[in-house]
């Protein structure tokens, strides 16, 4: 399933990451595992953010997924699915 993960770092825990080297390895880990078909990364609400769009296998990955996000980066998740334009084309045509 086609899932959007977007995390808000907490900024202390992530000036400390970057600071002792820890945010590049987080976030290289994290795209290494999941390979995303897309990842962005920005301000959002005056928090450093990332959103990764990626096909999730099962729902046993996210605490495998989450986890370091939330030790090392204090972060807020979501994790929600999503389509790209033939995932709706495909579902309005079955309506």
């Amino acid at each position: 399933m086609r899932v959007m993960l977007r995390a808000r770092m907490d900024t202390r825990l992530g000036n400390e990451a970057i600071k002792n080297g820890t945010l590049p390895k987080t976030v290289q880990s994290l795209i290494e595992r999941l390979k995303p078909e897309a990842a962005y990364f920005t301000a959002l609400e005056g928090r450093r953010t990332c959103t990764l769009v990626f096909d999730m296998q099962d729902t046993s990955q996210i605490p495998s997924i989450a986890e370091p996000l939330f030790q090392s980066l204090g972060a807020e998740i979501e994790i929600v699915p999503v389509m790209n334009l033939d995932d709706l084309q495909k579902g309005l045509s079955a309506l």
